[in-house]
């Protein structure tokens, strides 16, 4: 008993800043989401009104959120894929016992996952641009003319969801690296001796080995392509032809662009239940791959 209230007290400061900073805010926001708070209860409380579901019910009648939806939901089908393979590429890359230099080229490959975006930003506005950007330049090599990439609605998107990959797969790749890194020599020596190929081998020993921390990256891949907000804010501003905003923008333009707190905090739930039951589905299916 003694040593329970011992461990409840180490705990307590813990639980405290969670239930502050974390819990009561979620259910504020939660409360706000039945209700009109804008900018004129932000003056005075007298002014709110409770409205039930009427700002989920006008979210889900909106043309630009369903939008912004499938524009997330492209993020995260094409976005999810390329950053799990980029990622265990050059993690395998990495732990070949061929390659030299380790140390620098991890360091090489996960700077730009602690680069400010806004440096990331400028590095790729000039890498797209349309007349002297080195990608068109790339194309042009193979008689293919310059795009538009940020201007014509068909390419925006994709071209965000390319910077996004190249920006964040070095955090998974260190995972990832570090799974493979666990995984025991001798199993590949065991296969080895069998007549087994190195594509037998990563297909028999690695996959099934690395699976539980793929279904992990997977997961954090995903709600993290769910929440993207800050490449089409610094890169496009949702533009062009709203192509590029999605749910998380649409989430900031209703709560600070037009101080509809109640509307912007139904967003954030929506987009909170979505990721959760794709969360679910992801964990049920995950354990069939071990």
């Amino acid at each position: 008993m003694k040593g329970s209230r011992a461990g409840w007290c180490f705990v307590a400061p813990a639980v405290i800043a969670i239930a502050v900073f974390f819990v009561g805010p979620v259910l504020a926001a939660l409360a706000m989401s039945f209700t009109d708070f804008d900018i004129y209860a932000l003056a005075s409380l007298r002014n709110l009104r409770v409205v039930g579901l009427d700002n989920y019910v006008q979210l889900l009648q909106t043309p630009l959120f369903w939008q912004a939806l499938g524009n997330t939901l492209f993020f995260v089908v094409v976005g999810v894929p390329l950053s799990i393979a980029a990622s265990l590429a050059a993690a395998l890359l990495l732990n070949a016992p061929l390659v030299r230099f380790k140390g620098f080229f991890r360091t090489a490959l996960f700077a730009p996952v602690v680069t400010t975006l806004v440096a990331v930003a400028v590095v790729w506005r000039y890498l797209l641009h349309t007349r002297y950007g080195l990608i068109n330049q790339g194309l042009g090599w193979f008689g293919i003319g310059p795009i538009d990439w940020l201007g014509d609605p068909f390419w925006a998107l994709p071209a965000l969801v390319l910077m996004s990959v190249w920006k964040n797969f070095g955090y998974h790749m260190i995972i990832l690296l570090a799974g493979l890194q666990a995984i025991p020599k001798d199993l590949y020596e065991a296969a080895s001796l069998e007549g087994a190929s190195t594509w037998q081998q990563f297909r028999h020993v690695t996959l099934p080995t690395l699976a539980p921390i793929l279904a992990m990256v997977s997961i954090l891949t995903m709600a993290g392509y769910f929440q993207v907000f800050a490449e089409p804010y610094v890169m496009t501003q949702g533009g062009p032809a709203q192509r590029t905003v999605t749910v998380l923008y649409l989430m900031y333009d209703e709560g600070f662009k037009w101080w509809n707190l109640g509307a912007a905090s139904a967003v954030a739930f929506v987009l909170f239940a979505l990721m959760f039951v794709v969360t679910l589905l992801q964990m049920r299916v995950a354990p069939r791959t071990v």
